[in-house]
């Protein structure tokens, strides 16, 4: 299949988006990719470096509903979910969505909010339903979370539990910008941005047929038992108290469909794998205790298994192998 329309697409959107937001091509590229993964996205870093301008400025190009929630310490499940209301007209109760109700959920300062709240998101995020006093309400494709947190502020914040985290595609950190991209920022965006003014280039059915369309990626066998591979050295690593779940398998397996359909392929090759696992593994493996005392980043570890694990075969069958 060729996914050329795709890859220009793909690099027409963060053209487009770079007119709110400068120089986070990467950042958008793994957020269309996780888009078309059906996954989420985490974005942790500190304040004022971009990270609610980026979300803002994708849901405005990619044409799709999206609505910001601020999570605080006070905020209820049914105030993201919905809840029913009794309606005088009717003598019935009604269903009041809330506003998950939505393609794109901009889950800002999402650890501000309590565990209760937080739980609310995971039947959303892994089953696309919200389920109000026993009865159950599909969300319309597409839908991805995009959540942002502070990593150097805990006052009056609650960690992310390991169930929340496994939710999370990928997580992602925006970085400072150089020099130039902050002179540039400046210049084009630095009176505000213009959001409104920005192009939308799909809608959401578009988003669905390219959703689609990316299931009928390639994998080689080789490819297939890479992924395996990767995510069981994860549980054999002695720095780790909790390696990869399955869960993790299956989304690097999506995530390198859509990743290798926005680079224009209808094949993934083990550097697709490779590059995406250092965005999917560190957030969703456990260190142990030493391991954590001692110093180490969940992130070190991964580097060491993608060191340790070879793919066993390159070249001409990665991309004409059998179909996975």
């Amino acid at each position: 299949m060729d996914f050329t329309e795709l890859r220009h697409l793909a690099e027409q959107i963060e053209t487009e988006c770079g007119k709110a937001i400068i120089g986070k091509g990467e950042q958008i590229r793994l957020v269309l990719t996780s888009l078309f993964a059906g996954g989420h996205v985490l974005i942790d870093d500190i304040p004022g470096v971009g990270k609610t301008t980026l979300v803002k400025a994708l849901s405005a190009v990619l044409g799709c509903g999206m609505v910001r929630v601020q999570f605080t310490p006070d905020l209820l499940p049914s105030d993201i979910v919905g809840m029913n209301i009794y309606s005088q007209k009717t003598g019935e109760m009604v269903f009041t969505p809330g506003p998950i109700m939505t393609n794109i959920l901009l889950a800002d300062e999402i650890n501000r909010a309590i565990p209760r709240t937080q739980s609310a998101l995971l039947e959303a995020m892994e089953e696309r339903q919200v389920s109000v006093d026993g009865v159950t309400y599909p969300l319309a494709p597409p839908f991805m979370v995009l959540a942002t947190q502070n990593p150097v502020e805990t006052e009056t914040t609650f960690a992310l539990p390991a169930a929340q985290l496994d939710r999370f595609l990928f997580k992602l950190s925006m970085g400072y910008p150089t020099p130039r991209e902050e002179a540039a920022m400046l210049r084009t965006v630095g009176d505000g941005a213009a959001f409104a003014d920005l192009r939308p280039l799909l809608s959401p059915e578009e988003v669905n047929r390219f959703t689609r369309e990316i299931r009928q990626v390639r994998l080689s066998d080789p490819v297939v038992a890479y992924i395996v591979e990767l995510v069981q050295a994860t549980r054999e690593q002695p720095e780790l108290a909790c390696g990869a779940s399955p869960r993790v398998s299956r989304d690097l397996f999506r995530a390198s469909k859509a990743y290798a359909a926005l680079s224009g392929r209808d094949y993934v090759t083990p550097d697709d794998v490779k590059y995406l696992a250092r965005y999917v593994l560190p957030h969703r493996v456990l260190l142990s205790h030493q391991a954590a005392l001692s110093g180490l980043e969940a992130a070190g570890v991964v580097e060491t298994v993608l060191a340790q694990v070879p793919c066993r075969e390159t070249g001409e069958v990665l991309a004409h192998g059998q179909n996975a």
